[in-house]
């Protein structure tokens, strides 16, 4: 059994995850960071990071990692850290193709010895159930004789330049209580935070799922508050404001719940219940609540531009953001996507707006052409979709500049103070 000083480490995966990991490993040891796409791994090679997770400094501090997208140079290892994506499917099902691509690729580079950890999230029991099979029929090796699995879900919250990595306590597992020691050392000597040694891959699997599961629910029961008190016509952040005084009260908001996490996550638990023979119900109803608020918005701001009498036939909108979260560029699962697609349905005009968004992948990934210039005195109706600093610095001036004489302005995001827009989520 190896010990910590005798790793030698390649990061699979060099997205919002798997950078920030083998960037903090690097500074202490040789690290190999792997991608399969050629261009991302040119871009860090050069010293850049186009996700603005790892700043450039930061990139130049990792003195001792190296990028490869070439499958061989991954022999020169003993440990592999999989950060690929888990995505859903189009029926909400799990899609674990990218992380059985990866076991596949590992199971053709590991030998006698070696140990790999997932940090993706899965359902509990997957990377026992799915990973490692594909590994021993890939590498001819026998789990827990011939090579070694560990789990330590992922925490990264991207965009997130306070809670970042290292002050995050990580969450460790191990297939034996040897490996679950070696994986919690390997970890703790980057995690300035600490560590939380679990008791099985399963039960580390659990605790990653039920984290953003918790949380989405958390922002489903504020997403039907705020659709009850828009009909009592009681502004839900005043609500919020006034039951924040209570030293138990959570403060969520309400909210287009998307991205890789959050979005996604529960689907993973749900899919697994399933299997076992449980139906959930407070899981998948909190899911209906927050995919549904594309459409509630998008209909929302139809019922108030009908409401000044603005044509709603070809109306002109402008939709301020694009990316799933504010001051990040990640487009993954964003909702306001649902968002523009419902207004198109009334035959609106949408122009959508984004500095922060890469306008290529927008455009590849969902059909929508960015806005690159504004003009005042345009739209009939504008929505504030995402909390970028920049829309924050506009103001409302600013902002209803943009807008024709008689227009509406919906505030979804809690951009502007209380008072300041005709309309908020």
């Amino acid at each position: 059994m190896k010990e910590l000083k005798d790793i030698k480490l390649a990061v699979i995966g060099l997205g919002y995850v798997g950078l920030p990991l083998a960037v903090e490993f690097g500074k202490y040891r040789d690290v190999i960071g792997f991608d399969i796409n050629k261009a991302r791994v040119t871009e860090l090679e050069n010293g850049h990071d186009s996700t603005l997770e790892v700043e450039d400094e930061m990139l130049r501090l990792a003195s001792r990692l190296s990028y490869s997208s070439d499958v061989p140079a991954l022999k020169e290892c003993n440990t592999y850290i999989v950060t690929v994506p888990t995505p859903i499917d189009d029926a909400n099902a799990p899609d674990l193709s990218p992380l059985e691509k990866a076991s596949e690729m590992l199971g053709a580079v590991i030998k006698q010895g070696d140990l790999v950890i997932f940090e993706s999230t899965v359902y509990p029991g997957a990377t026992e159930e799915i990973c490692v099979p594909i590994i021993e029929r890939s590498s001819g090796l026998v789990f827990n004789h011939g090579f070694f699995v560990g789990y330590s879900p992922e925490r990264i919250n991207p965009g997130d330049k306070v809670n970042t990595l290292t002050k995050i306590l990580k969450i460790t597992s191990g297939s034996t209580p040897e490996i679950a020691d070696l994986v919690d050392d390997l970890y703790d000597s980057i995690i300035t935070a600490g560590t939380h040694k679990a008791s099985s891959i399963k039960v580390a699997e659990a605790a990653k799922v039920i984290e953003n599961t918790q949380r989405d629910l958390n922002i489903a029961i504020i997403n039907e508050f705020a659709k009850i008190f828009n009909r009592l016509d009681i502004d839900t952040q005043e609500v919020l404001n006034a039951a924040g005084t209570k030293w138990n009260f959570l403060p969520f908001k309400p909210g287009l719940v998307g991205g890789h996490c959050i979005s996604v996550d529960p689907y993973y638990l749900t899919y697994k219940a399933k299997e076992v023979g449980y139906q959930p119900e407070v899981i998948l109803a909190g899911r209906r609540i927050n995919d549904g608020m594309g459409a509630y918005v998008a209909t929302e701001l139809v019922k108030a531009v009908s409401k000044k009498k603005i044509h709603i036939d070809e109306a002109r909108v402008l939709v301020l953001g694009f990316t799933f979260k504010g001051d990040c560029p990640d487009v993954r699962n964003t909702k306001i996507i649902d968002m523009i697609n419902e207004l198109k349905s009334f035959n609106m005009q949408v122009d959508v707006y984004d500095d922060w968004a890469d306008a290529d992948e927008v455009k590849h990934e969902y059909g929508v052409e960015l806005t690159a210039t504004l003009d005042n005195g345009v739209y009939d109706a504008i929505v504030l979709a995402v909390d970028h600093q920049e829309f924050k610095l506009w103001g409302e001036e600013k902002i209803r500049a943009l807008g024709k004489k008689n227009h509406v302005l919906y505030d979804v995001k809690y951009v502007l103070p209380i008072g300041c827009s005709d309309l908020r989520l």
